[in-house]
């Protein structure tokens, strides 16, 4: 047996997305991370070892430009461009390099942290001093000092060996006044779920049960769930239990229940005469129970179900999500009721720093399924690609902390500002901040390009939809509306009306107040521009949503690709037809306003006056992503000899060394590490593919950096000397399908 200790500035224990993430945040701002899983792969519930797909908050397409941005945004971009098709072996490639490409990271695999070095101070408060694993396979005792901890384990073992404060179960109803919690707490948790997939052989394929295997005809489950022989992998989450167990050390015991639920169902599925499975084997089996819950620290705020659906607007706002407050039934599998229930806030909701870190141990903090939020506010923040960005945000708080000498407490209170900043300036998915960093010179500059797209319009069709039921649109208001123009067929003589409503946040896409309603004649005849005098000048930038009544004797024209900037959603008034959200199913808007059936399209539509959402400047007015607009530069339609270009100019010179661009990568495009869905193609077309950054130096325009083949949103050119220019420019030469360049934001260093 070798024992060793590694001293680093920052400890992550657990390998999941989310320690992943908070381990390649602080070691980009430049402190040494130890990252340690206990697993031979990385990925927690991602990985081949268990294989769930990243949910996060565009919740499978049900939210609106709500996909994550930073180190997430990341990894689901780079598994589209390897592994459009969802391998999961290849996903744990895309997962190990992220972390291998970082120089600041030691990765210790198979290490299992079972010890907890901490003390108590005379006020209460404790601290961490280190913590030590056992390396299996390499008989290595190794202990890990730090100044900083993060508990990525899922279940909370670092935090509760360290004394940490946490809850297990839920919490009565009055404790938080929320609706969805018991009238008395208990410890029910969510339970854990095995998975198996499968493949047709090509010839037929006996089976026959293990002694283990249940007879599922004795049980709910061949009524109350769906069975097909086609479908594995996810489409079988339901195939859970242990919530009213342990779901730690219970662990064991759940497995085999799970195993005998998932051979009993392939019993019945090859044997039971129903299904046309007689070429059909099974491929896979889990054997690692994917967890859902188990115990969830106290930090300095509890978020709840109330911040969930009011989307709560924190000042110390670092995380958002958008999943649906999902939550199971504790019996799991063998309950008679539906496997699911899901409430929707409007929009993306906003997760603070404050429930990152623990209330009573000094240096610890937490990020995943472990953090500060009641059993129903956890039931939406549990979902893989939501705690990945809680983990880069709890990263970053861990590397200031680091480098500061300062509790998570301390950052809080006096570096607030700082640590938002931060995040903004390494594209973390945070909603509603604007870049203010002072070092930016991009913010100093004036902004101009080689075109715009002032006149907004969507023109040539496809298709046509007959307007039997209402039809949604967004559009940015930007300075306002000054009418609009639709692409009409009319079977007859008939009225179009259309109103136009605000959506009441920045960050949502329904509509929530009526502001204007606008009717026209329709002569019979097809292929007609009609034209509706609606007008709107709100006091900000913001999106409207116009809502198409419907009337079958009109169709509206749609084009066969989408259209940065607009959205067009489907409506029915009953959600629970296309999702099962329990016996009484709630009037949610997100869902009632389908934008799935318009994926990948838009609507024909021409805005009558000037817009500014487009504009040169929209890359350094600080926003990051969609929020009551596009915010972005986007160019006119680009000519296949004609490059276009966006200028930053000074009133003198600066000193250039860092230049960051971030591309459009279209964050309403719903990705997915395995195979839920496949998108249709390797790299997002709204992607810049071939760039150069230029200088202008000594009276001539000088390349200075670029890219040829560029995949990726954010990219941070380090030039190998610094230059004094008082122009630069990002030309572009080629997208990766797109008609248009467009560009997020531009930021300039010394």
């Amino acid at each position: 047996m070798r024992s060793e200790t590694v001293n680093t500035d920052v400890t992550v224990v657990g390998g999941g997305l989310a320690g992943v993430c908070a381990a390649i945040a602080a070691a980009r701002l430049g402190q040494r991370v130890a990252l340690i899983n206990n697993r031979p792969v990385l990925g927690g519930n991602s990985s081949s070892e268990v294989r769930v797909w990243v949910c996060g908050a565009t919740s499978h397409g049900i939210h609106r430009y709500a996909r994550e941005t930073g180190i997430m945004g990341e990894l689901f971009v780079e598994n589209q461009y390897r592994n459009k098709d969802g391998n999961p072996y290849l996903w744990d490639m895309v997962v190990l390099e992220a972390v291998k490409a970082e120089p600041n990271i030691q990765l210790f695999l198979n290490t299992d942290v079972h010890e907890v070095d901490a003390s108590k101070d005379a006020s209460g408060q404790r601290s961490i001093r280190s913590v030590t694993g056992w390396m299996m396979g390499s008989e290595r005792r190794i202990t890990f000092e730090s100044a900083v901890f993060l508990d990525c384990t899922g279940d909370g073992l670092v935090g509760f060996l360290a004394g940490a404060e946490y809850r297990l179960g839920r919490e009565a109803r009055e404790e938080y006044n929320e609706e969805w919690a018991p009238l008395v707490a208990d410890d029910i948790t969510l339970g854990s779920t095995l998975l198996f997939y499968t493949k047709d052989a090509g010839h037929p394929v006996k089976y026959i049960a293990p002694a283990m295997a249940k007879d599922i005809t004795q049980t709910s489950i061949a009524e109350r769930r769906i069975i097909r022989s086609g479908d594995n992998g996810c489409a079988y989450w339901w195939i859970e239990f242990g919530g009213e167990q342990d779901t730690v050390h219970d662990n064991e015991a759940i497995r085999d229940e799970l195993w005998s639920v998932i051979y009993g169902i392939w019993d019945y599925i090859k044997n039971s005469g129903k299904f046309d499975a007689d070429n059909m084997t099974l491929e896979w089996v889990g054997s690692t129970p994917g967890k859902r819950e188990y115990r969830r620290f106290i930090g300095d705020y509890v978020l709840n179900q109330n911040d969930i659906l009011a989307q709560r607007e924190f000042p110390d706002r670092v995380a958002f999500g958008g999943w649906s407050i999902d939550l199971h039934p504790p019996q799991g599998v063998y309950a008679t009721e539906s496997g699911s229930k899901h409430m929707y806030s409007d929009g993306s909701y906003h997760i603070p720093f404050r429930s990152l870190y623990s209330v009573n141990v000094s240096n610890l903090l937490m990020a995943g399924r472990d953090i500060s939020a009641s059993h129903v506010a956890f039931g939406t923040t549990r979902v893989m690609a939501t705690c990945a960005v809680i983990g880069e945000a709890a990263g970053i708080g861990a590397a200031l902390c680091a480098a500061k000498g300062i509790s998570p407490r301390e950052l809080h209170a006096a570096h607030l500002n700082e640590l938002q900043q931060t995040m903004l300036r390494q594209d973390a998915s945070v909603l509603g901040l604007r870049n203010e960093d002072d070092a930016d010179l991009a913010l100093k500059a004036a902004l101009s390009a080689s075109s715009e797209r002032s006149r907004f319009g969507v023109e040539q069709s496809a298709f046509s939809v007959p307007l039997t039921a209402n039809i949604g649109i967004t559009v940015a208001a930007d300075p306002g509306l000054d009418g609009i123009e639709l692409l009409i067929d009319a079977a007859e003589a008939a009225e179009l009306t259309v109103e136009l409503w605000e959506t009441g946040r920045p960050e949502n896409y329904v509509p929530h107040t009526l502001v204007q309603s606008a009717s026209t004649p329709v002569q019979a005849g097809p292929v007609q521009w009609v034209k509706l005098p609606l007008q709107w000048k709100p006091e900000s930038p913001r999106n409207a949503f116009l809502i198409l009544k419907a009337n079958p004797a009109l169709s509206l024209h749609m084009a066969d690709e989408p259209a940065s900037g607009m959205l067009a959603y489907g409506h029915s008034d009953t959600p629970a037809a296309s999702r099962d959200f329990g016996e009484n199913p709630p009037a949610q808007p997100v869902v009632q306003w389908d934008k799935k059936k318009f994926d990948h399209k838009a609507p024909c539509l021409r805005l009558s006056g000037i817009t500014s959402a487009f504009a040169a400047d929209k890359v350094i007015d600080g926003y990051l992503r969609p929020y009551g607009g596009p915010h972005m530069w986007s160019s006119d339609r680009m000519a296949s000899d004609q490059p276009e270009w966006l200028e930053l100019a000074w009133n003198e010179p600066v000193t250039l060394r860092e230049v960051h661009v971030t591309f459009n990568d279209d964050v309403n495009e719903d990705l997915i590490n395995l195979h839920h869905h496949i998108t249709p193609y390797e790299i997002l077309p709204t992607l810049v593919k071939e760039y150069r950054i230029e200088a202008y130096l000594d009276g001539k325009w000088t390349s200075v950096a670029g890219e040829r083949y560029n995949h990726k949103r954010k990219r941070v050119h380090t030039l190998n000397e610094a230059v004094r220019a008082d122009r630069l420019r990002v030309v572009v030469l080629e997208t990766n399908g797109s008609e248009y360049a467009e560009i997020i934001e531009v930021r300039v260093y010394e």
